[in-house]
């Protein structure tokens, strides 16, 4: 049976952060019980199309979807496995944010089957919180992570993020050695990206913006990336892609999903997917999703019918060519890198008549490293810091 990756997007949240260019906002109780029970009727409307699927990995992101009641939460995991084939080792994640949880919903959580919770601390300094808009402090965060233990989720994640305006090397190192003697499973360590349409890209994007409160420099940033390697590779969190650390065995099996090109359905508002060939997206218009998702669907999805644009839009076909790009650039972010073998086995072309300009340049300025023995082809550490210049040649 085909594998399929599942994505659920609660678009809902206490505050929107400044730098935040996600499909999410605030929103009152009757409307975020509305969006579960259209959410629901989206799940029923789509499952028949994968009848033959296993559903191998869920992520519930958002937003906060740890917004969500005990009973919401409840009533999703209950429509998903009614309606979808999860696998007996699925792996559900889900997003949260300290400031939103209480023991109750910690337990509510385990007892349901979620086994994987991602917890959204950016900073361990309080002044880069408030900075940022987020709505926590670092002992919320130290008590939410305390009651998801206690609850018995042994697999968390922590979200963290440099470059922040007026973050030192000092106030990184300080953050992430307040995380690591926690002992987490997974970290996530991302740089600040400059977002247009935020309160962040009025101070910082700007042509002629002049922020209070500066951005790092480029070299503070580029020492920051190290310090991260280096201090989380001596606490035995190995780096398997750009940004994701983890101890053995607990690397993101979803996100890997998406650079290695499997299929994955988006549920929920403004939700991308990779199926059938298409890369399509849910509508990003709430009244239209809700009202498309009002009622009990009177008929499933059918591909060949031509109905697969009801709620969907930017439906694409991908060509070869864009697969075996998408191959090559999204596979490449991670750090075991992409196979030659494999990319024959999929395409039935070489990868380097497809692919060798780029690859034989990127080799020569020290950037990739191409083992011809066993077709193993990955950025070196050097290329990992100019990874988007190395990318970009793949497109």
């Amino acid at each position: 049976m085909e594998k399929l990756e599942l994505y659920i997007h609660y678009p809902f949240c206490v505050k929107k952060c400044r730098y935040c260019d996600f499909l999410s906002g605030p929103s009152d109780e009757k409307s975020r019980h509305l969006y579960i029970e259209a959410l629901c009727r989206e799940i029923t409307f789509l499952a028949p199309l994968y009848r033959d699927w296993v559903v191998d990995t869920v992520f519930m992101g958002g937003g906060t979807p740890s917004l969500m009641s005990a009973d919401e939460l409840a009533q999703v995991m209950e429509q998903l496995r009614t309606f979808f084939r999860l696998a007996s080792d699925c792996e559900i994640t889900m997003e949260a944010n300290p400031g939103t949880l209480d023991s109750g919903k910690a337990k509510a959580i385990a007892r349901l089957g979620i086994n994987r919770l991602s917890l959204g601390l950016q900073s361990a300094q309080e002044k880069e919180l408030v900075c940022l808009g987020r709505i926590h402090t670092f002992e919320d965060f130290l008590e939410s992570f305390r009651l998801v233990r206690g609850a018995g989720i042994q697999n968390l994640n922590v979200d963290l993020m440099s470059g922040l305006p007026g973050q030192t090397l000092e106030s990184w190192e300080d953050t992430l050695e307040k995380v690591l003697n926690l002992g987490p499973e997974h970290i996530s360590a991302y740089s600040l990206i400059i977002e247009e349409n935020t309160p962040f890209y009025e101070l910082y994007g700007r042509a002629g913006a002049r922020p209070t409160i500066p951005l790092p420099d480029e070299d503070t940033e580029r020492q920051m990336y190290a310090r991260t390697g280096k201090m989380l590779a001596d606490r035995g969190y190995g780096r398997y892609e750009i940004s994701n650390y983890a101890k053995k065995g607990y690397e993101c099996r979803h996100n890997v999903g998406y650079w290695r090109r499997r299929d994955y359905l988006g549920l929920g508002l403004g939700a991308a997917s990779l199926s059938f060939g298409r890369r399509f997206e849910n509508t990003a218009d709430l009244e239209k999703y809700m009202d498309i998702f009002s009622k009990e669907p009177s008929r499933p999805f059918d591909l060949s019918a031509g109905a697969f644009d009801l709620s969907h839009e930017n439906i694409h076909h991908l060509t070869r060519q864009e697969a075996m790009e998408e191959f090559m650039f999204l596979g490449l972010r991670m750090c075991e890198g992409v196979n030659a073998n494999t990319f024959r086995d999929t395409f039935a072309l070489s990868m380097m008549d497809v692919f060798g300009g780029p690859v034989r340049k990127h080799c020569q300025e020290g950037l990739l490293n191409y083992i011809e023995e066993t077709g193993q082809l990955y950025l070196t550490e050097r290329g990992i810091d100019l990874s988007n210049y190395v990318l970009c040649d793949f497109v």
